[in-house]
């Protein structure tokens, strides 16, 4: 297996996950999935409706089942659900099979990113306190799973991912895979 044959996004909504990964992934010859897109495809809808049907229980359920498959794959760079690191279970996929990069973003951020999407868990009078309660309740664990974290509020996502390019080439993997 090559050094670089996995690699995996965690963070918050609206941290970059899929605009940086997609350029992460071309500077490392991965294939690029989204790990909310491959639910999408593998459901035929999209994830609001899946929430609105089966509730966020149910989407847990499909995240999981998805990340077990993905993580599998060799020469991707999967992009993650923000509480895709909610689940041990997920956790232990994404530390031992592959590199997992923290996207960081401060709640401005993500308000900003976020303000003209459909987020399920954004509904609501509050979303910058939904976003914080999230954040404060996840970072740990993003902390704790991560072997690279960078924080994406300045810069653009090309230089994001030329910095995490050069941070992969150049670090041994952390945890045996």
């Amino acid at each position: 297996m090559s050094r670089i044959d996995r690699v995996f996004l965690i963070g918050p909504m609206g941290a970059g996950k899929s605009t940086i990964g997609r350029r992460l992934a071309a500077r490392l010859a991965l294939s690029f999935i989204d790990l909310d897109a491959a639910i999408e495809a593998r459901t035929g809808v999209d994830i609001p409706r899946i929430f609105d049907i089966e509730g966020e229980s149910g989407f847990r359920r499909r995240e999981s089942e998805q990340l077990e498959t993905l993580t599998r794959q060799r020469r991707i760079l999967l992009a993650t659900g923000g509480g895709a690191v909610l689940d041990p279970a997920n956790q232990r996929c994404l530390r031992d099979r592959g590199q997992v990069v923290y996207l960081r973003a401060d709640v401005p951020t993500q308000i900003a990113r976020t303000r003209h999407s459909d987020r399920p868990l954004l509904r609501g009078d509050d979303p910058a306190g939904r976003l914080a309660a999230i954040l404060e309740a996840r970072a740990p664990i993003y902390e704790s799973l991560a072997d690279i974290s960078i924080d994406t509020g300045a810069g653009s996502p090309e230089r994001i991912a030329d910095q995490l390019a050069r941070q992969l080439q150049s670090t041994e993997p952390s945890h045996d895979r």
